[in-house]
């Protein structure tokens, strides 16, 4: 029995219905989801810059703490993909021996290939998800400094307000992403750990996606 691929399909079930079970909480009850009072707070700054030149700096500032926190985590995105290929000869060692192990089928480096493709493939989408953070808070720092009535441009609030939501999803995505990557990583221990990384992982994010009491 494949006990790695029965991890994998009870993993990813157990994702799913919670990101089911959190599309619904945001749906019904707006209040409780940290993402939706993160989107009034970002378009309550940004309406509070747009009426008032003296915040200038201000909004420049914050713009470009967001922009090195995101090239910082894009930075380490790509230095984990080096160190998860430079060490994979030894992680498989590990995961050969690790005494804990629930036996696999025969076709073990075949697995742990997979194992560390996901992972290098989970990484590479963190990279990809803080690169477009950085790209969009460039484009409302342009944006957040001109006046709500340029010319051309009539809705110009909304659309700084679109953009730098749309910022701050895609940093919350790269963080997410490597939130996945622990269940990935134990994954290499034993497919049990897959699980258990899992449900840690989830126990986590309902933590993190309520509203701070």
């Amino acid at each position: 029995m494949n006990y790695d691929l029965i991890a994998f399909i009870v993993s990813t079930v157990l994702i799913l219905a919670y990101y089911l079970y959190l599309n619904w909480l945001v749906r019904s009850k707006p209040e409780r989801s940290v993402h939706n009072f993160n989107a009034q707070i970002r378009a309550e700054w940004v309406d509070k810059v747009m009426g008032n030149e003296s915040m200038n700096i201000l909004a420049i500032q914050t713009l470009r703490n967001s922009v090195m926190a995101a090239n910082f985590m894009a930075s380490t995105s790509i230095l984990l993909i080096m160190g998860a290929l430079n060490l994979s000869d030894k992680v498989q060692q590990w995961a050969s021996l690790w005494p804990l192990d629930i036996p696999v089928p025969s076709s073990l480096s075949e697995m742990w290939q997979i194992k560390l493709g996901l992972l290098l493939l989970d990484f590479a989408v963190a990279f990809y998800y803080f690169s477009m953070a950085i790209r969009v808070f460039n484009h409302v720092g342009y944006m957040i400094n001109l006046p709500r009535e340029t010319i051309g441009c009539s809705d110009l609030f909304k659309k700084t307000c679109t953009y730098i939501n749309k910022a701050g999803r895609y940093y919350s995505f790269g963080m997410r992403t490597f939130f996945f990557s622990l269940p990935i990583i134990l994954w290499f221990f034993g497919p049990h750990f897959l699980i258990l990384g899992t449900l840690i992982l989830m126990g986590g994010l309902i933590v993190l996606d309520k509203v701070p009491s």
